[in-house]
């Protein structure tokens, strides 16, 4: 008998779980609007419910992942804030495994998504890379030598690297790269710029590639700008692989080619990394979930 782990992927709006086998095929699946509340509480509720409603339809979990957005201390399990969920200072791994009564691997969600790519997705056979989650905000795992570095949560903020282009930020400073090239920053400036509506960053690819004038040059802001988070990133890190993730690079070369070149523009003494896309999609986080959850059971 093989075991099996609940992993949980606790978004802002969404949870997405799955009770997984060990080869991380899921045997049962749930998604549910993310409950609220600022102490954690009511999703703590609504995640030990979850692992128990899996666990009905496919056996019980030896134990869990559960993975949020923010800043996430890993080693404490306290989600050290949220803007999504709205926390400060949350316990949450201590309050679900009390709830859950099996083991609890509490992460965060992009270097959650970052392990899965290293493992099984984009990034195996790596032992130094990036994975940067181009989505609503703009997030990097980073594995340095074999190992997913952290830094007590801290870690990876790629996307309040200063690229120079002056404008507010929500996080309160100003030139972040989050804030021109975030799939939120290049919908909301296509609509500033043309009073159009859009559905998302996507939308705008599109238009841009049909030669939509405004909806080009906003991509091309965006593009330019991750082009120089990147080139801060690798500088400091040098990793030999970044992974991108997120909608915007669904898109496939037509994003992926401007970063290259213009990042590989950017150079001077630098290695170039190889640039390639995510492979596991809006999965990367459950599965890292359920990761997390196989190491805890194997410590």
């Amino acid at each position: 008998m093989t075991d099996t782990v609940a992993a949980l992927d606790v978004g802002g709006t969404t949870i997405k779980a799955a009770l997984l086998d060990e080869a991380l095929v899921p045997l049962a699946t749930l998604r549910e609007p993310t409950a609220r509340g600022a102490d954690g509480e009511a999703v703590a509720d609504q995640v030990a419910r979850i692992i128990a409603e899996l666990g009905e339809q496919a056996g019980p979990a030896a134990a869990a992942g559960v993975v949020v957005p923010g800043i996430v201390d890993e080693t404490a399990r306290v989600a050290r804030f949220s803007a999504n969920l709205d926390w400060r200072d949350v316990p949450f791994g201590e309050m679900l495994e009390a709830r859950a009564g099996i083991p609890v691997a509490f992460g965060h969600d992009v270097r959650a998504g970052g392990l899965a790519e290293f493992r099984v997705g984009a990034g195996r056979g790596c032992t130094d890379a990036a994975f940067v989650a181009v989505g609503t905000g703009i997030a990097a795992a980073l594995m340095l030598d074999g190992a997913v570095y952290s830094g007590g949560g801290f870690a990876g903020e790629v996307g309040h690297i200063d690229v120079g282009h002056g404008q507010p930020c929500g996080c309160g400073a100003a030139g972040c790269l989050e804030a021109i090239a975030s799939a939120a920053a290049i919908a909301r400036r296509y609509t500033e710029r043309t009073g159009l509506p859009t559905d998302g960053a996507q939308q705008v690819v599109d238009a841009a590639r049909l030669g939509d004038e405004a909806a080009a040059q906003v991509v091309a802001e965006a593009l330019g700008g991750l082009a120089h988070g990147l080139g801060t990133l690798l500088t400091l890190l040098a990793p030999e692989v970044i992974v991108l993730g997120g909608g915007l690079f669904t898109a496939g070369d037509y994003v992926l080619e401007p970063v290259r070149k213009l990042l590989a523009a950017r150079l001077t003494f630098q290695r170039m990394p190889e640039l390639r896309v995510a492979e596991l999609g809006d999965e990367a986080g459950r599965l890292g979930a359920g990761l997390l959850a196989f190491d805890a059971l194997r410590r």
